[in-house]
């Protein structure tokens, strides 16, 4: 459990036996020899005429080690030698050489070609999945013969836009191996040049998780190359071993039973911290879909956790549990979708349920209920998972064993929170299994999620009239037959999501509330009600005092539990087994708490060499400020400012979400003026704010609209930004002008440094009207101070023209601008914080100064924060200031 990396490869080598993985794979290959890979003719549209266009690259220890990257067309593996290795830089131009076509079915090859034979040593698959020419580029023989080939890859390991070009003069080899350059290309895939190369990152096989020495040693598969004959495919010759016998428990100890229907499954009991006591078995906490996979001879079904038939949704998980070495069987499990950072996302799987999208399922099986017709539920669970485990070799990619660890239950938990994992699952080692709810397992998460019960919905905001989506989920859950009311939910959703949620939503619309009280809270937007048959996963920072979800974001719908069985789920002391201290805060923290529970590398790494900012001071900062910092960044549209050199040296922007970022930031998708959808950075969660630290981020800019209303901001800001040559005493006077005429306008505003030498006034605004209006008002009251005061004002952001005078930046207050969040530090020498100040603090004779590295010296400001007024202030632009200003509505 020390890496992601190392657990992740022990669970894949004990789920899949090697030799049957690469018969299963050599037998997929040999199923494409009919062509059903070929193109359509050249000049053709599609890219695949009856099917997709595999992929694969395959490790090769020859004379020296090299990738051969192989595309399936017209029948054949089209393929080049890299020396390198794939690299996901695009800085990065790999030597590619051509090599002559390969037939289809060697593609699924892992083992050994004998001394001697042509490319005589060892082969692994390092990667495989399907490719498809990019839009425009769809002519690949043409394109393959100019020597310019670009293409989409959907490998386990390798996604997004690449390009092979080839190399012309002398550089560009011979005509029997012509040199081509093989680049990754710029999308939301690629690496920085400083992150770690895929090829060390993830080095062992896609299909057997076994690394290049231990394929060599293994020899379980043997390719015969010199029987290769014109019109013929070489031959794949398999070692035989002998095989072990299954080590079973005496069959004739365990009552016989005719293989159950269906089983109600032994469920987890919500506890606050880990068991300590010996005897325990520890799990990673999977978020997916509880799978029963009942096994009747060659038939199989697949069935929820309320006994529902889900198995043609899962039709490579059921023939891989078919093929399992046993006549009859009944395996509890959890079917799930893998990230590329190996933890599990319940988003992801919904979207390959709901929304039709390419994400392998996987099944992680747990626990054995029946056997050859004995009723193995008597064993200890230890017996169990050692019988199950014999079971599952030789499974398949999609169908592992569930590993587990009898290490410390605190180290355990505190591992799978810094590895981004909802938490563990700790179960009794002798327990039997019990269907029903038991302190016998017992789940700690490490953030709040769980399922509740849709009762209602509101429309999309203005910005979004005519959308077929909703604004928000009002959730609840059942005590006994009361639908107890929860609070909601407005972000989460895609705009595939949207419409499937307002579907299935406007089907059960009813007249009445179904809360058993309805709070006001839940009666703002004019709520539309609905029957309580709906249950959504919802992810959220924490219960607020008045029982309510704080910073909810949706992740799906659950369609295997029925809405009357959501409790509210709390964690449940119990005597039955040590519970130690609290190790680490899983709710937003307070100011003086220890470090943040994020997983970082190189957490000495200084990221301000002026104050001796550390990447693990960064982070305990973002987490002890959280919970003054997030009402004003959650659930909007986020820019970040990177810098992976530290302040003072080249730092960039990052608004666009992509797989480099930690697992517990989200993504939400905007258009862009043309009316593409692009996913923007945003967040809601301590964890996620603690987690930029990874990433080097100095600075948080927040949009000024959230996410439920992108087109009307719920904010002003104006920025003073002044010459050197002005004074702090003049900066002072300017800021309080700008309060006067705003509150000469009717609006309350609020004060924050820079954290450079400018300061922000900030008045919150009720989201009326859209972004040209906002930003018209917001220019119409600067050129006012401008006109009283021209010599010490601009609003042009004429740089020659300011010496001496404060820039009135109102530019701000427009679609996609943002503005340096409240409490964030910035990328500049020292780090100093844009804090919140009081307006009385604008009569100190210096400008104040504050860095998050002397956070410990100013924390106490955090208890009498100035701004913790402003989201309770409920005000707006009126027709009358608006007309005042000559503002067209």
């Amino acid at each position: 459990m020390a890496t992601k990396k190392t657990a992740k490869k022990a669970a894949t080598k004990r789920a899949v036996s090697p030799a049957k993985a690469v018969d299963a794979q050599l037998a997929r290959y040999r199923s494409m020899r009919d062509f059903s890979v070929t193109a359509e003719p050249s000049g053709g549209s599609r890219a695949g005429a009856k099917g997709e266009l595999p992929f694969v690259i395959q490790k090769h220890a020859a004379s020296h080690l090299h990738y051969d990257f192989r595309l399936a067309w017209n029948g054949v593996l089209k393929s080049w030698a890299v020396a390198k290795g794939p690299s996901y830089f695009t800085g990065d131009k790999r030597l590619a050489v051509q090599v002559e076509d390969h037939p289809i079915e060697y593609g699924g090859f892992e083992g050994i070609i004998p001394k001697g034979q042509y490319g005589g040593g060892t082969v692994m698959v390092w990667d495989q999945g399907t490719w498809e020419p990019q839009a425009g580029h769809t002519d690949v023989d043409a394109a393959l013969h100019a020597g310019s080939l670009k293409f989409t890859l959907h490998g386990t390991k390798l996604k997004g836009n690449w390009a092979l070009v080839r190399m012309g003069g002398k550089a560009g080899g011979s005509a029997e191996k012509p040199n081509w350059l093989l680049i990754k290309e710029h999308d939301g895939y690629e690496y920085p040049a400083d992150a770690t190369p895929i090829t060390e990152g993830m080095p062992d096989s896609v299909v057997t998780g076994r690394s290049i020495e231990e394929i060599a040693r293994s020899e379980d598969h043997v390719w015969n190359s010199k029987e290769t004959v014109e019109e013929k495919a070489p031959v794949s010759v398999t070692k035989k071993k002998s095989s072990a016998t299954m080590r079973l428990p005496a069959m004739s100890r365990l009552p016989k039973e005719r293989l159950p229907e269906f089983i109600a499954p032994q469920l987890a009991q919500q506890a606050s911290e880990p068991p300590t006591s010996e005897g325990w078995l520890h799990e990673l906490k999977l978020d997916g879909y509880r799978i029963q996979a009942r096994k009747q001879g060659s038939n199989v079904q697949l069935l929820t956790r309320n006994g529902l038939d889900w198995t043609h949704r899962m039709p490579t998980i059921a023939a891989q549990v078919a093929a399992l070495p046993v006549e009859d069987a009944l395996l509890d499990g959890e079917v799930v979708v893998l990230t590329a950072q190996g933890t599990t996302s319940f988003a992801d799987l919904q979207a390959a349920f709901e929304e039709g999208r390419r994400k392998p399922l996987t099944y992680f099986v747990f626990d054995l209920l029946h056997l050859d017709g004995h009723d193995t539920r008597e064993l200890s669970l230890r017996q169990r998972k050692e019988l199950l485990a014999q079971i599952l070799e030789g499974a398949g990619e999609y169908v592992r064993f569930s590993e587990h660890l009898e290490t410390s239950g605190e180290v355990m938990f505190r591992k799978a929170c810094e590895l981004h994992a909802e938490g563990i699952i700790s179960k009794r080692a002798n327990g039997r299994y019990i269907s029903g709810r038991s302190s016998d397992w017992l789940k700690i998460k490490c953030v709040h999620e769980q399922e509740f019960v849709v009762g209602g919905f509101t429309l999309p905001s203005k910005g979004h009239a005519g959308m077929h989506g909703v604004g928000a989920l009002l959730l609840g859950y059942y005590e006994g037959r009361r639908l107890i009311y929860a609070g909601r939910t407005g972000t989460g959703f895609t705009q595939k999501t949207h419409g499937i949620l307002r579907t299935k939503l406007e089907e059960l619309r009813r007249e009445t509330s179904p809360f058993h009280e309805t709070p006001r809270d839940s009666l703002r937007d004019h709520p539309i009600w609905v029957a309580p048959k709906l249950v959504a996963q919802v992810h959220f920072a924490t219960w607020t005092a008045d029982n309510l979800v704080r910073q909810a974001a949706f992740q799906g719908l659950r369609e295997d539990k029925p809405a009357a069985d959501v409790r509210r789920e709390e964690p449940q002391p119990s005597a039955s087994y040590a519970a130690p201290k609290r190790i680490v805060a899983r709710t937003a923290p307070s100011a003086s708490g220890g470090h943040a529970p994020v997983r970082l590398t190189h957490p000495e790494k200084v990221l301000d060499a002026d104050s001796g900012l550390t990447k693990q001071m960064l982070a305990d900062y973002y987490w002890a400020v959280a919970d003054a910092m997030l009402p004003y960044i959650a659930d909007r549209p986020l820019s970040l400012v990177r810098c992976p050199e530290g302040s003072g040296h080249p730092c960039f922007y990052q608004k666009h979400a992509n797989h480099m970022l930690p697992p517990s930031v989200g993504s939400i998708e905007i258009a862009d003026k043309a009316g593409k959808a692009e996913p923007y950075i945003t967040f809601s969660t301590p964890e996620a704010l603690a987690s930029l630290a990874q990433i080097d981020v100095l600075e948080v800019h927040p949009w000024g609209s959230r996410n439920e209303d992108l087109e009307h901001p719920d904010r002003l800001i104006f920025d003073l930004d002044p010459d050197v040559e002005i004074g702090w005493k003049q900066l002072a006077n300017a800021a309080a002008e700008v309060r006067k005429l705003l509150k000469q306008a009717g609006l309350e505003s609020f004060l924050k440094l820079t954290g450079g030498k400018g300061l922000h006034v900030v008045a919150p605004i009720e989201p009326e009207y859209a972004w040209p209006v906002v930003k018209e008002f917001a220019h119409a009251l600067m050129l006012e101070l401008e006109r009283q005061k021209p010599a010490l004002y601009l609003t042009k952001m004429t740089k020659a023209a300011r010496k001496g005078r404060i820039f009135l930046d109102y530019l701000r207050n427009e679609r996609g601008a943002t503005a340096v969040a409240v409490f964030s530090p910035r990328a500049r020498p020292g780090a100093a914080v844009s804090m919140s100040l009081s307006w009385s603090e604008l009569k100190l004779e210096e400008r104040p100064v504050f860095s998050a590295a002397s956070f410990s010296e100013w924390k106490k400001r955090l208890s009498r924060d100035p701004w913790k007024e402003l989201p309770r202030t409920k005000q707006g632009l009126t027709a009358e200031a608006l007309k005042a200003l000559r503002v067209p509505v």
